[in-house]
């Protein structure tokens, strides 16, 4: 069993506001982008140090997944094996703020 993935309040906001903006225009692509994300999330589970360090912030268990054009941001928590992902942030935006 791996580490458990829990969204914040705010990064559950974030990835439905982004699936609700894409589906506008292209519902299809939407969906795509919405699994495509939830799936980088899956990945965490087993391998919760995959992402890089926030470069930004250079903490080292405060890391993000790169998954074009969004950045999923997410802190580590080895003392009981848990990740909270805090944000999708759209990097065309700047800097990972810690909420909306």
């Amino acid at each position: 069993m791996g580490f458990a993935v829990v969204l914040s309040r705010v990064a559950v906001r974030d990835l439905a506001e982004i699936v609700e903006y894409i589906g506008r225009d292209n519902p299809p692509a939407a969906k795509r982008m919405g699994h495509s994300l939830v799936a980088q999330l899956r990945r965490l589970e087993d391998f919760p140090r995959i992402g890089r360090i926030v470069p930004e912030f250079q903490i080292e268990t405060l890391r993000e997944i790169v998954c074009a054009p969004y950045r999923i941001v997410y802190q580590i928590n080895d003392s009981d094996e848990s990740i909270e992902v805090a944000r999708f942030w759209h990097s065309a935006r700047g800097t990972p703020e810690p909420d909306g």
